[in-house]
C-alpha cells in the first residue's frame, strides 16, 4: 500500500508543476509576453519528462 501511494505522490508531483506553469503562462501572455514563452516552455519540458518518468513507473 505504500507503494502506491508513492506511485500517486510521483504522478501528482510530476503532473501538478507543469498545470500550474502552463495556467501562469497563458495568464501572463498578453502582459509580459518572453515571460510567458519561457514558462510554456519549461512547462512543455516538465509536460514531457513527467509522462516519460510516470510511463516508466507504471510499466
Amino acid at each position: 500500500m505504500d507503494g502506491m501511494v508513492l506511485l500517486i505522490f510521483l504522478i501528482l508531483l510530476y503532473w501538478l508543476i507543469p498545470i500550474s506553469l502552463l495556467i501562469v503562462g497563458l495568464v501572463r501572455i498578453k502582459s509580459s509576453p518572453e515571460n510567458a514563452k519561457k514558462l510554456l516552455i519549461m512547462a512543455g519540458i516538465l509536460f514531457l519528462v513527467g509522462a516519460g518518468i510516470c510511463g516508466a513507473l507504471l510499466s
